[in-house]
């Protein structure tokens, strides 16, 4: 039985980006709605009294806090230097992690040699090495680089080998009967294969140099927001402080949705991206 152009127009327009868009709008008003209802809850629990303010301040107080610190110079340097220690640590991580796993990954004898070696030094926590950079450094900004590196370089390094191993042999086999150079059968063959692991190792990699960039800020006091935070705390601003944490969460959901959209942007050939898109 045959249908007519007025039955198969609901079916054909299911698929279509308009009504994409429509399905995506109750989720995020979904989200919205259920931050709202957090904001609201802990400015009733400090408000009634139920949760003492020296330990949960109104959100309210905090938002004027943090309105209060967008105009001074001073928050904007501590920003600054956190997003910069930030990116300088993901990029040499980045750099470092990829090129280890295409050399490493490309050689089967040498994946062998070190296998152990980075068994033993992946688990390590960045944060045992605190004493040692302290020592090396102090509160330098070179402390809180070493520990971003360290920490993201190994989520860089395992996942470039993931995507190495799983390089087609026949695609190698065949770029070296037709004479490729090392490097052009990394460019041409392993790269492509291995890009969808790299993306995932950049966000990876992007989430924990955050981490460890505050990390090193409020623990070693190299200077930046984690260092503010610190302060804050210590002085009693309970206020600045819970501002200061916000402005940190933001920057964290600035950072996943960059990678989110380095990823998207990279892979837009990959099914897997193709079928988010749909």
């Amino acid at each position: 039985m045959s249908s007519s152009p007025a039955t198969l127009a609901p079916a054909a327009t299911r698929g279509t980006p308009r009504a994409r868009r429509g399905r995506r709008r109750p989720d995020a008003w979904l989200g919205v709605l259920g931050v709202a209802i957090v904001l609201v809850g802990a400015e009733t629990l400090s408000r009634t009294g139920i949760v003492n303010p020296a330990f949960l301040p109104p959100v309210s107080e905090m938002y004027a806090k943090l309105f209060q610190l967008l105009g001074e110079a001073d928050f904007w340097q501590s920003l600054w230097l956190t997003v910069r220690g930030w990116a300088v640590g993901l990029g040499a991580a980045m750099a470092l992690g990829i090129l280890a796993g295409f050399v490493i990954g490309s050689l089967p004898w040498l994946r062998a040699v070190t296998r152990s070696t980075i068994e033993f030094l992946r688990p390590i926590p960045s944060v045992a090495l605190i004493p040692l950079v302290v020592l090396m450094y102090g509160t330098k900004p070179a402390s809180a680089f070493l520990l971003v590196l360290y920490a993201a370089f190994w989520q860089v390094l395992v996942q470039v080998l993931y995507g190495v191993a799983d390089v087609d042999p026949v695609a190698r086999d065949t770029a070296r009967s037709y004479r490729f150079g090392p490097l052009r059968v990394a460019r041409s063959v392993i790269y492509p294969t291995a890009l969808p692991y790299i993306m995932t190792a950049f966000r990876l990699a992007a989430a924990v140099a955050l981490i460890l960039e505050i990390t090193a800020e409020l623990v070693i006091g190299v200077p930046g927001l984690g260092r503010d935070i610190g302060v804050a705390q210590s002085s009693g601003a309970v206020a600045e402080t819970y501002a200061l944490v916000i402005v940190v969460g933001l920057i964290g959901v600035a950072v996943n949705l960059l990678a989110r959209v380095v990823e998207r942007k990279a892979l837009w050939w990959h099914p897997s991206v193709r079928s988010e898109a749909a």
